[in-house]
């Protein structure tokens, strides 16, 4: 049954290294908040987290334009975390550095390194590297079916129509276990969906808004596409939006302010209305897709959309906006302390 949560998921945190504020209101700089992040990760790793996923972007409000440089210096610092991104914008990227760059990730954390690849939901990167944003679609797809091969570790033998061909063409670091752990991140397009399970690769499911269980369809699509395959069961995954605090309120009172920022400057760009507080309010209740709150509560959300949904994982995009890294601290710290025992023993309690 695809429908039948793990008692025991992956439970993984994400970040975009989101520029932050300091106690005093004042924004704190692009190089304080990169290290920001390293300490973040090093507190994830002590308290338990499985994965770290660090996002890539382009644009004034994040940090971290070069996630394998990061995650290579959290790599140096921790000892179990799997480590990844979330996502690598493939489009716009060069598919052999990409593999290279996570191969040597790979190597430095002892086989820790996997990677998230995605479209992004942001485009600066396309004039920034000089790609045209009409190719968008096809640049993907033909980078995508290069990347399948290049992470199996083996020579290469590839055409495509954005880029010339290789043949019988290696591609160094060699990774010592291959194949590179790969993901595909999906944002609700059935096409996409499908893809993945065509290139057998699992699936992770960015749920931003709504009802997390709006997506049934598309997690028994990806295994219904795996099985006229012929593929094994794969794994799926989400990331969704979360905070954590000592209570409900104190959750809520805490991320509100930087969420309504933060939402509110994407919105005037693509002509959205500002958040308001009653949708934030109704977005983190438990048909919403913010996991806030204390422990208990997000755990008990978490433990609910796993079980709905059949995951093999669940990451918490634990960094919005401007919200201090005092905040996100504590948020890492709860979330793997507390947040994790008490999802894995409500899922076993559920399996009896």
């Amino acid at each position: 049954m695809h429908d039948t949560a793990t008692s025991s998921p992956e439970l993984g945190l994400d970040t975009f290294g989101d520029n932050t504020v300091d106690d005093h209101g004042d924004r704190v700089s692009d190089a304080q908040t990169l290290r920001d992040v390293l300490d973040q990760a090093v507190l994830a790793d002590e308290v338990g987290v499985d994965f770290l996923g660090v996002g890539e972007h382009h644009r004034d409000d994040y940090a971290v334009s070069a996630p394998e440089v990061l995650l290579a210096a959290i790599a140096a610092r921790t000892s179990r975390l799997r480590l990844g991104s979330a996502v690598t914008v493939l489009s716009s990227d060069d598919p052999i550095r990409v593999y290279q760059r996570f191969a040597t990730l790979d190597a430095l954390s002892s086989g820790r390194a996997e990677v998230i690849l995605g479209r992004g939901s942001f485009t600066e990167s396309f004039p920034l590297f000089d790609y045209d944003l009409a190719d968008y679609e096809e640049l993907f797809s033909d980078k995508l079916s290069l990347f399948a091969r290049l992470r199996e570790g083996e020579p290469v033998t590839w055409s495509g129509a954005t880029r010339g061909p290789l043949r019988s063409q290696s591609v160094f670091p060699a990774l010592e276990t291959p194949p590179l752990p790969t993901w595909i991140a999906v944002g609700g397009s059935p096409e996409s969906v499908v893809r993945a399970a065509t290139y057998r690769l699992p699936l992770m499911l960015a749920i931003i808004g709504g009802d997390p269980l709006r997506f049934k369809p598309y997690v028994d699509l990806f295994h219904r596409a795996s099985t006229e395959l012929g593929t094994e069961t794969l794994p799926v995954g989400v990331h969704s939006p979360g905070h954590v605090a000592d209570t409900d309120d104190q959750a809520r009172e805490e991320l509100w302010p930087h969420y309504r920022g933060y939402v509110a400057r994407i919105g005037a760009e693509r002509g959205w209305p500002p958040p308001t507080r009653i949708e934030f309010e109704r977005s983190t209740g438990p048909s919403g897709s913010l996991y806030v709150g204390s422990p208990e509560t997000v755990a008990q959300k978490i433990a609910g959309t796993v079980t709905a949904l059949g995951l093999s994982r669940f990451d918490m995009k634990y960094s919005h906006g401007t919200l201090p890294h005092r905040n996100l601290m504590r948020s890492v710290e709860l979330y793997g302390t507390q947040v994790i025992p008490r999802v894995r023993e409500i899922l076993a309690d559920r399996q009896g």
